[in-house]
């Protein structure tokens, strides 16, 4: 893999013309990470083409992030028109990687994590953030029956669909427009980067070019509910607990995983029908895992009475092996 045409222009610009350029590994989307290295020094090369990506969210949300005192990536350099950034590297120690050959250290990152997003909470003012509101609450939800559902040849009737998440979705909205915080979206043990250089220490955050003003449960339940590792049932409760032990928060937090599950679902069954990226989909057995037990909560049961009546247990997790 090599980045696209234009990149070395770039890199010279930059000052790094002579580096030597490896791939590292990437996410979803249509970008794509290299390492740049020159004796003393390296960097990370984002490329994102423009016809499918856009870089300025990555940029104002990191500023948003620095600002308030959090580990984003340094901006090096820059090329808005052509897609490419040169961004500061955070090593190699990636949560989940490290997670599978030091378990031990799960439980203290996991709470350094939840802390994490207990103090962004509050640092950073999330005014200059569109809001993660009831259009982008459907429009994600959406992502079931248009992708999952027709793969599995499930008929779905949207407007019954949606109606089952509006019934869930009141107490979630409320308190968003109430209390607004950033909401990074992707925060998971595959966007954060254990620091430990002179000067830097804890956390470093990837991966939140997509943040929105959203509810605080949101990202826990994104870190709790990983589609790419098992979390289990007693370290999300221990985290919860750490978090807000509260009724409501507890409410809000299996709604908005319901949410994000099935929005998974959708976007992991794309990534294999639209994208040919077939990795994805061997992820949804889990994911169904973390579904079941949210819609087992009593602020579900309109979308559980849904699932029951229209998703065949047979078309769930045994459909996705």
């Amino acid at each position: 893999m090599i980045p696209r045409d234009g990149a070395r222009d770039f890199l010279t610009i930059a000052g790094w013309g002579a580096a030597a350029v490896e791939p590292l590994a990437g996410d979803a989307s249509f970008r794509r990470y290299f390492r740049v290295l020159e004796p003393g020094r390296r960097a990370v090369l984002m490329d994102a083409p423009p016809a499918h990506e856009d870089v300025k969210p990555f940029l104002s949300v990191a500023d948003l992030l620095l600002d308030a005192g959090f580990s984003a990536p340094q901006i090096l350099a820059r090329d808005l028109d052509r897609g490419f950034l040169l961004i500061e590297d955070f090593g190699d120690r990636l949560v989940g990687p490290v997670l599978k050959t030091e378990p031990h250290l799960e439980a203290p990152v996991y709470a350094q994590a939840v802390d994490l997003l207990a103090a962004l909470h509050g640092a950073a003012q999330p005014s200059a953030l569109p809001p993660y509101d009831r259009a982008v609450l459907a429009r994600e939800v959406m992502l079931f029956p248009d992708w999952y559902a027709k793969a599995a040849g499930i008929p779905v009737d949207d407007e019954a669909y949606l109606a089952a998440w509006d019934a869930v979705w009141g107490g979630v909205l409320a308190e968003t427009a109430r209390n607004p915080v950033v909401t990074l979206r992707d925060y998971h043990a595959e966007n954060l980067m254990l620091l430990d250089r002179p000067g830097v220490k804890g956390l470093g955050l990837l991966d939140f070019q997509d943040a929105l003003a959203g509810h605080p449960a949101y990202d826990l339940v994104s870190l709790l509910q990983d589609a790419r590792r098992d979390v289990s049932p007693e370290l999300e409760q221990a985290m919860l607990d750490r978090f807000d032990s509260g009724a409501a928060f507890r409410a809000a937090y299996e709604v908005l995983g319901a949410q994000r599950n099935v929005k998974i679902l959708g976007i992991f069954v794309r990534l294999r029908d639209r994208d040919g990226r077939q990795g994805y989909v061997e992820r949804l057995p889990r994911v169904w895992s973390y579904l079941d037990r949210n819609l087992a909560h009593p602020a579900l049961a309109p979308v559980k009475q849904w699932f029951d009546a229209h998703v065949p247990h047979a078309l769930r997790a045994a459909w996705c092996r």
